[in-house]
């Protein structure tokens, strides 16, 4: 393994105890990881197997979410800057970051994981894929929940800023606990 990528995932979090405990939230990560990389696989059933002809405007509007979604996560990232880490954990010295993409949600790049899934399958028409979002959905929403436990202990205005802005998706229950 190269050295730089070495390094940043140690200053991640990362280690061979964890991935085995589950110590900083690595099996969520997993999880999320096995649920993007499964987005690959074609769709299943096909909308042509099932004698669907898929119009072209949902086909255009799914990559219109696709990049959406893409660009959400290029912004997130960005003003998350170093604070970013994959892990539902965060780093100890990360600042709370509540501008930019962080004022309209508090976890903008889960946000853009689910608009690019929602993407794929609207322009697959594959109910593999609507299973697989479905499954996106559940994982990030624990993930997220762990994350905010950590946070909340990390940052004494967490929880003012938690009460104002939505979660994931506003005004659903599973992706905006705010009222929970």
């Amino acid at each position: 393994m190269p050295k730089a990528l070495s390094e940043r995932l140690t200053a991640w979090g990362f280690s061979w105890g964890g991935l085995r405990d589950n110590r900083r939230g690595e099996w969520w990560l997993i999880a999320q990881m096995a649920l993007i990389l499964a987005h690959l696989l074609p769709a299943t059933p096909s909308p042509a197997s099932l004698g669907l002809p898929w119009p072209l405007p949902l086909r255009f509007g799914g990559l219109a979410l696709f990049a959406l979604g893409l660009l959400l996560a290029g912004q997130g990232a960005l003003n998350l800057g170093a604070s970013l880490s994959p892990l539902p954990e965060p780093m100890p010295e990360a600042a709370l970051v509540t501008t930019g993409a962080y004022s309209r949600c508090r976890h903008p790049l889960y946000q853009a994981l689910i608009f690019s899934s929602l993407g794929v399958t609207v322009a697959l028409g594959s109910l593999l894929h609507l299973a697989l979002l479905l499954g996106l959905v559940v994982v990030l929403g624990f993930k997220a929940r762990r994350e905010e436990t950590r946070l909340c202990s990390l940052h004494p205005d967490y929880d003012a800023y938690r009460a104002t802005t939505p979660a994931i998706l506003p005004g659903l229950p599973w992706l905006d606990w705010r009222s929970a």
